[in-house]
């Protein structure tokens, strides 16, 4: 990504993509004090330079059948460049984990999954995270409810 310094405009544009990534270029000009023309070479540039990296929809996990979250914390048998790239590109592969996190403290990874149900879970700890090399530890924490969730990066 480009040495860019992003200035208020630039914030204003991003504020308003967070919030609603689908809105015409004329409504996002409308919303940010441009007219259409700087508006659109702005979000050009932005996307260019790798600001923003892509679009997504946000889809309910409950509505979708995936109910169960799971926070994961695993620790491995050894920390070497081997084994994080080998653990990293296997989760990688796994379409259950949402989020994966090279972390300090007393766990090495921390992840985020979803699935359908406890069994669910229980497949993808035993046939697929456990059988990772080098996997020595894990932890696992199951979410009640989501308290906060926020796709909004504080602009």
């Amino acid at each position: 990504m480009p040495d860019r310094r992003i200035d208020s405009i630039d914030r204003s544009i991003l504020d308003e993509l967070q919030h609603d990534g689908r809105m015409t270029n004329q409504e996002l000009s409308e919303k940010v004090g441009l007219s259409p023309s700087p508006c659109l070479r702005r979000l050009r540039a932005l996307e260019a330079d790798g600001v923003i990296f892509r679009y997504v929809a946000l889809v309910d996990p409950i509505t979708v059948g995936l109910p169960v979250t799971a926070f994961i914390r695993v620790r491995l048998d050894q920390q070497d460049d081997r084994h994080l790239a080998l653990f990293e590109a296997a989760v990688a592969e796994f379409p259950e984990v949402m989020e994966c996190y090279l972390m300090t403290g007393d766990a090495d990874y921390q992840l985020r999954i979803l699935v359908d149900s406890l069994g669910a879970f229980e497949d993808f700890l035993r046939q697929k995270l456990t059988r990772i090399e080098g996997v020595g530890q894990v932890t696992t924490s199951f979410a009640l409810r989501p308290v906060v969730y926020k796709t909004a990066l504080p602009l």
